[in-house]
């Protein structure tokens, strides 16, 4: 059956949608984004909150504070790459173990094409027709029952090197904040009283930010962020009062 249409190409074309950032891979690594940028942050203020109660030395806690960022920026980087990686090898075996089905047992694979469209409501003369085109090519039959069966969608995927830097990259930007007034201020708790309020400004940030990209209140993610930063800020410098009190540092 030929379907003919009236609607010039100038206004056949698709809606932008598909151009948007966020729409594209690129704009995936979202994920990578927040989660590194908060991590930094919340890492950074809570481990300088602990090594300025701890230290009484404005340069030994930044110089802790770099180091810490540094481990922290190359754990979380190979830790993005490894999940990612992990990630992408489970498909690829799934994906592998399905082309070979559709090798082994076609008229099963079929059938099971079949299913899909009939539960949708497709007559049986469209479901034949539907069967015969994702069947009459290897590539596409393979990409049906991936995105079909198995829920594999390829290109949602972020390429792992890719992730982890972006994922360290991240951790690195988010850490500048609360790293920003000991670079100036020598008195370690004159520089923390600065770095706590830079970094709750951050952390609101982010959470607002981050709603520009998924749904939400600006307001609502801005304090959760904010609350869970301070939280782990407080928490980190108790821990390390006491631990300085305990060895007289």
């Amino acid at each position: 059956m030929t379907i003919h249409s009236s609607i010039s190409p100038s206004e056949n074309k698709l809606p932008q949608y598909h151009d948007e950032s966020w729409h594209t891979p690129e704009g995936r690594s979202i994920r990578e984004v927040v989660f590194g940028m908060n991590d930094g942050l919340v890492t950074t203020v809570g481990f300088l909150a602990g090594a300025t109660g701890a230290l009484k030395e404005g340069g030994y806690v930044l110089l802790v504070g770099i180091a810490e960022v540094i481990a922290g920026a190359i754990s979380m980087g190979f830790g993005s790459f490894l999940a990612n990686k992990a990630e992408r090898d489970f498909f690829q075996s799934e994906i592998d173990r399905e082309s070979r089905e559709i090798d082994q047992f076609p008229e099963r694979e079929k059938e099971e094409i079949r299913e899909i469209y009939t539960d949708r409501g497709f007559s049986p003369e469209e479901v034949q027709m539907i069967v015969k085109r994702i069947t009459s090519d290897k590539k596409l039959w393979l990409k049906f029952m991936a995105r079909e069966e198995l829920g594999i969608v390829s290109e949602s995927l972020v390429h792992p090197y890719r992730a982890g830097m972006v994922m360290a990259a991240s951790f690195v930007v988010g850490s500048i904040p609360p790293l920003l007034p000991y670079l100036f201020i020598s008195h370690p708790m004159s520089a923390l009283k600065w770095a706590i309020p830079l970094s709750m400004a951050a952390l609101f940030g982010i959470g607002a930010a981050k709603t520009r990209v998924a749904k939400g209140s600006v307001w609502k993610d801005g304090l959760l962020f904010l609350a869970l930063g301070s939280l782990a800020a407080g928490m980190g410098y108790l821990l390390g009062a006491v631990v300085g009190n305990l060895f007289g540092l």
